[in-house]
């Protein structure tokens, strides 16, 4: 058989019961899906042209794909007249008992844009709302170690300080090198017109040590284990552990977002510090390599150049990186629906918040204390 006999087509005759529609070749998934061969079908199968009559008895080969281009074309309902063979009309028969009319389109006017307008406020105030209590509710908990530490759940923070600082610190070393290599790179191509090497040091240092460290480190880790903390309680959703939970009497937030909080409040100026001396370092090499400046000289000079109140800033920013990431991750696990579908959403919105909100604190940070350190 030709490539010509296997193509889907369709022949109009005129015959004494009137006009009919004779189709040829395979109406199969593989051979409408040649955008030619699909635009030459849907071309013939217009509505204007649709016969009463149809004969499906010459076709090579019918699937449902076919079997549900034919039904659509013929408006969802059976025509006048159709032969076929007994395998064609089964085929056709399961395509019309299981289609639906696909959804209708609604043109975007000015009330429906006011509707989604509403609903997205809803949603915020309900995600506002939903952090306002979480953040309440972190803080009587502290309150309440505070009082009696001893029963503390100190095993969990360690825990989590554990999977949230140590494990992330291969590749946040391995960023923050980078990072610097890359800086240093692009700088010494600028300052080496003006005569300026040693300034590097300079930008270096301030750039890395109370910008980029800080915001680098809260972006790895908001990417890495925000994510992991909105999918590990997402997780006892759907597992029903939440619910158990709650039967026995054991407070959700001091035993889960408190801990998780905390470690997180602790580990993130640790990573900051040991990402921010990764990227110094590889700035250094490569200031080395293009400038001539060599290591020696650029420790003698990074006291000289950067203030230590730099320092005391971007270890207070880590802090509050640390606790918006474990508390925004909280907030959308506990918000997390029993189904996989919401839990991916969940974890998705995480990172994407969390990153959101590190970059919009650290632009405050920036505004408020302008003064500190320069």
């Amino acid at each position: 058989m030709t490539a010509e006999d296997c193509t889907p087509r369709l022949a109009l005759e005129h015959t004494p019961q009137g006009l009919c529609a004779t189709l040829y070749g395979r109406w199969t998934a593989a051979d409408l899906a040649d955008p030619a061969q699909w635009a030459a079908t849907q071309q013939a199968l217009q509505p204007a042209q649709q016969p009463a009559h149809w004969d499906l008895r010459n076709l090579e080969r019918l699937d449902h794909v076919g079997a549900q281009v034919l039904w659509n074309a013929w408006g969802r309902a059976w025509p006048a007249h159709v032969l076929t063979e007994a395998g064609q009309l089964a085929t056709l028969k399961r395509v019309a008992r299981f289609s639906v009319p696909p959804p209708k389109h609604h043109r975007m006017s000015v009330w429906r844009a006011f509707l989604k307008l509403g609903e997205w406020l809803y949603s915020i105030e309900g995600h506002a709302v939903g952090a306002v209590r979480l953040l309440g509710q972190l803080f009587l908990d502290l309150l309440k170690l505070l009082r009696s530490p001893h029963t503390g759940p100190w095993r969990d923070i360690s825990g989590h300080m554990y999977r949230i600082g140590a494990t992330a610190l291969p590749i946040t070393a391995l960023v923050g090198f980078l990072i610097g290599v890359v800086l240093a790179y692009l700088m010494s191509q600028q300052l080496r017109q003006f005569g300026a090497n040693a300034f590097i040091v300079n930008i270096l240092g301030i750039s890395l040590i109370r910008e980029l460290g800080p915001v680098l480190a809260a972006i790895l880790i908001a990417g890495r284990s925000g994510s992991s903390i909105a999918a590990q309680i997402g997780v006892m959703r759907v597992t029903e552990e939440l619910d158990a939970m709650r039967v026995m009497g054991i407070p959700r937030g001091y035993r889960l977002v408190m801990p998780r909080a905390l470690a997180m409040a602790l580990a993130m100026p640790l990573i900051t510090v040991w990402t921010t001396v990764a990227a110094l370092l590889g700035g250094m090499l490569a200031a080395d390599v293009v400038l001539g400046l060599t290591p020696a000289y650029f420790i003698e000079a990074m006291p000289k150049a950067v203030q230590l109140g730099n320092l005391w800033l971007a270890l207070s920013k880590s802090v509050v990186f640390g606790l918006l990431i474990a508390l925004i991750g909280c907030h959308f696990g506990l918000r997390v629906q029993p189904n996989t579908q919401s839990l991916g959403k969940g974890t998705t919105a995480a990172v994407v918040t969390s990153i959101t909100m590190v970059i919009l604190v650290d632009a405050l940070f920036a505004v408020v204390f302008k003064s500190v350190g320069v």
